[in-house]
């Protein structure tokens, strides 16, 4: 089995990127807007100050305390909204409970929307529109695909998960792509079996190593989107990947894999939302 590493794919990425940003009369800048103190959050914003500071962008956290007002939250983030200096903004999901956030999704600017969240964004993934911006890591998918030479078109691509985060836009990205798409989760009856029937298998269903051999099909590509911690205490997905390795022609890692390459993706978003932001 081959193992399809992001670093290769977000190094790509980053090339195109650095063209881009010399085209451009200011730095790209990224607002990362975090409440409370969640682990995964933390984690994720560590590693996306990182890339941005690798690929020659700026970026700036805007953290604030869990138990914090809906109308408190709701006037920093217009106020983080209207500032011409950021280019685009990432918050950090799921918000808190006591605040609205399908309210705060429709009020991010869909030019600074770099994670595909607000109404105008999604219905444009939909619609099949790409002036808008998708989900990173969905499009991060597409994008590994793409880097090794992997054709969607034609293939009957299965997708377990049916977030709005990953499985739900990652399925209308793979239809752009002409694949023939089944989308499956965690109650789907005969699950395996639905999924053996792929010959692109994409796993977001948040469930540690609940895709095994019994899953694949021989000479399947598995995409592995999950992140979880398992037994050990160690970083895995939502393949079982030592399992699959006799069945699969190849798999992403995790960690190693999408991930990798959802920052590069981000990246690659805010470049673009700075250049249409100068027209």
């Amino acid at each position: 089995m081959i193992t399809l590493r992001g670093a290769a794919v977000s190094a790509k990425i980053k090339e195109e990127v650095q063209k881009t940003v010399k085209t451009l009369r200011q730095t790209p800048k990224l607002a990362i807007v975090r409440v409370g103190e969640n682990p995964a959050d933390i984690s994720y914003e560590t590693g996306a100050l990182k890339k941005m500071q690798s690929f020659g962008l700026e970026a700036e956290s805007f953290v604030y305390p869990g138990d914090i007002a809906h109308e408190a939250f709701k006037e920093e983030f217009l106020r983080i909204n209207a500032d011409p200096s950021i280019h685009g903004i990432l918050l950090m999901r799921p918000l808190p409970k006591q605040l609205h956030q399908e309210e705060i999704e429709s009020l991010i600017d869909p030019k600074k929307d770099l994670d595909g969240i607000s109404p105008v964004n999604i219905a444009k993934v939909f619609c099949g529109d790409e002036t808008g911006f998708a989900p990173c890591t969905a499009e991060a998918v597409i994008a590994c695909l793409k880097a090794e030479g992997i054709a969607a078109e034609g293939k009957r691509a299965v997708v377990v998960g049916r977030s709005m985060v990953v499985g739900r836009p990652l399925a209308m990205l793979l239809l752009k792509e002409h694949a023939t798409v089944t989308i499956c989760h965690t109650r789907t009856a005969n699950l395996a079996e639905t999924c053996r029937g792929a010959e692109i298998l994409a796993v977001c269903a948040g469930r540690a190593k609940m895709v095994d051999r019994r899953f694949v099909k021989e000479g399947a590509v598995v995409l592995d989107v999950g992140i979880n911690v398992d037994e050990d205490g160690r970083l895995c997905g939502d393949v079982d990947f030592e399992d699959i390795a006799d069945t699969a022609a190849c798999a992403t890692p995790v960690p190693g894999g999408i991930g990798a390459v959802t920052t590069a993706v981000l990246a690659a978003h805010l470049a673009r939302a700075a250049a249409l932001q100068e027209v």
